[in-house]
């Protein structure tokens, strides 16, 4: 008999955990026809509607301050103003082009890159100082720029992006600014093969990570960051070292650093991170062997929800893999304690990984924040032996373990995945109900409501309430894999809707479609949206945070055992 190669024994064994242990994976509630969805207002880069655009607009990043949205496209920045929407249109109210020069798109092109190449996309947009700081690619020669969120002015000189914003626009980096300094993910070289997590701009000195070490990075793809405590953490995937396999393995991670971090010794360390840690996150389906999502898409912000911190993530599995997608929950408090843990090493190229036994590390600990008052006050003052262990000791021997011990959303019997995510954590008119909207690589919004659960306090239930089409191809103008991706999801709360950016377009989509029910009770109730209500006036309406209007509404059971069909007589609850 034919022996079976470790990777069909692999998929085998998949196959048979998704067949015994994946959950039941029920449909929407509700989907919106097309033709509703393709009436929501769309932004196409255009000033008003005689205006005609040629090229497509190539957007990178949006950014929301207060009711105005910032776009990064390429060689342009918008300015769209939320409250003024003319019909099923978006339009700017300024613009400003910031192009490449000659010389720097005559160099690219002499470095092989092609003529698209050699434009500049804008990657970094950033509220900053009551104004704007953006980044952007230059023809593989990045820079970046203040400017003024009224007007789209250019505030002082352009600086250099290096090492703040990619060189090449397909490659993903993350910024934020804390404590007046400006914290990157991003790669410092054309070839891209020098990953780095940096700290400019402020008056503290300029640090970053070591420099062409795979224990520190190995091929890391950025996705989010966030600031938390004295911490920033940034959230990753990347290349496993880890592992004893012959073929590459991708994991996500999360990263953090001391913002108070001063670098190391003139000996160790100088102008790098002495407080650099990284750990895995761990996002699977319990069992006999564990079903792993193993690549990280999307996280949200920092949330507060049962009186924790928490940040969800989206993740998926490989392109060669069972397509699956799953949102998974972390406790901030349980994910800073996985850096106290144990270090995990590797004695030789050929030893296996295993922990560090406590004995073996230095005292202080090494990859802390250095306390004011205490011995070593300052990082640059830690003792060369801790400088050396967490200059070779950057991995965590733990993972960082999921809340609940089970993802709370998994989408595994689709052929899509999904990539983008925001929360709702106050929907409703009381403002108590939490709900996950997820955007998927086939350009749809998918919309979940999350319940606590009554068995376990640290675990959720989800009900899915409604998918619909988010991408318009009509009005985008293109209709391949690729510009159905979509780049982000926003929530604009004041108006109730979601602002799903792509590549061509942005889109608003409202919270809900509550007039699809709209002389429906039955299915007013049953859609169990707690956007929604049956109101006084028989019929179903969008329910404002805060209303004093009656209404009828079931978000826990959806229960209409008690009402005709909607052909029928209405039940009425309202006494008239």
């Amino acid at each position: 008999m034919a022996t079976l190669t470790p990777c069909f024994l692999r998929i085998f064994a998949v196959l048979q955990l998704a067949a015994c242990s994946f959950p039941e994976e029920p449909g929407p509630l509700i989907s919106a026809p097309a033709e509703v969805v393709r009436r929501y207002p769309v932004f196409v880069g255009r000033a008003h509607r005689s205006y005609t655009r040629q090229e497509p607009l190539y957007i990178q990043t949006v950014l929301k301050v207060n009711r105005t949205l910032y776009i990064g496209a390429r060689d342009d920045l918008y300015r769209v103003e939320l409250d003024h929407v003319s019909g099923d249109e978006m339009f700017y109210s300024k613009k400003r082009t910031w192009e490449s020069n000659k010389n720097d798109i005559r160099i690219c092109r002499m470095k092989g890159k092609h003529e698209e190449e050699c434009r500049n996309y804008i990657k970094v947009l950033l509220s900053h100082d009551g104004g704007l700081f953006v980044c952007g690619t230059n023809a593989f020669n990045p820079l970046c720029a203040n400017y003024t969120r009224d007007t789209l002015e250019l505030v002082g000189e352009p600086i250099s992006g290096m090492a703040r914003c990619p060189y090449d626009p397909k490659h993903a980096n993350v910024a934020l600014f804390a404590e007046g300094s400006l914290f990157t993910g991003t790669v410092t070289d054309f070839l891209a093969i020098d990953a780095v997590i940096y700290r400019s701009l402020g008056e503290s000195p300029a640090l970053r990570t070591i420099k062409h070490d795979s224990k520190w990075f190995r091929e890391p793809y950025f996705v989010s960051a966030v600031e938390w405590g004295p911490h920033i953490y940034f959230f990753f995937r990347e290349m496993a070292m880890e592992f004893n396999y012959l073929e590459k393995v991708m994991v996500s991670r999360v990263a953090r650093v001391c913002k108070g971090d001063l670098g190391g010794s003139q000996r160790v360390l100088e102008r790098q991170w002495t407080s650099f840690l990284k750990a895995r996150l761990n996002c699977s389906i319990p069992g006999d062997s564990h079903f792993y999502f193993n690549l990280l898409q999307s996280t949200s912000p920092i949330i507060r929800m049962q009186g924790r911190d928490v940040i969800l993530g989206v993740f998926s599995t490989p392109s060669n893999s069972i397509p699956g997608s799953a949102v998974c929950a972390f406790d901030m408090q349980q994910l800073a304690r996985v850096f106290e843990g144990r270090f995990k090493e590797q004695k030789s190229p050929e030893s296996i990984w295993t922990p560090v036994p406590d004995e073996q590390v230095p005292k202080p600990r090494p990859g802390g924040c250095a306390v004011q008052g205490s011995r070593f006050s300052s990082s640059n003052s830690l003792p060369d032996e801790v400088l050396n262990f967490i200059k070779t000791h950057p991995l965590m021997d733990e993972a960082v373990p999921l809340l609940g011990h089970r993802p709370w959303i998994v989408k595994t019997m689709v052929r899509y995945q999904l990539n983008t995510m925001v929360v709702d954590t106050e929907a409703g008119p009381h403002r108590n109900r939490t709900v996950v909207f997820l955007g998927s690589t086939r350009g749809t919004v998918l919309k979940f409501l999350i319940t606590p659960s009554p068995e376990n306090p640290y675990s959720n239930t989800n009900t899915f309430l409604e998918e619909l089409e988010g991408y318009n191809p009509e009005r985008c103008g293109d209709d391949s894999v690729q510009a159905r991706q979509p780049l982000s999801l926003t929530l604009d709360k004041p108006s109730h809707t979601l602002l799903l950016a792509f590549h061509s377009c942005v889109v608003r989509v409202p919270v809900a479609r509550c007039q699809l029910h709209s002389r429906c009770m039955k299915n007013c109730i049953a859609s169990r949206d707690p956007y929604c209500g049956w109101t006084k006036g028989s019929t179903c309406s969008l329910l404002r945070p805060g209303t004093r209007l009656p209404f009828v509404q079931d978000v826990e059971y959806g229960n209409t055992s008690h009402l005709g069909d909607c052909d029928g007589e209405f039940v009425n609850l309202f006494g008239m």
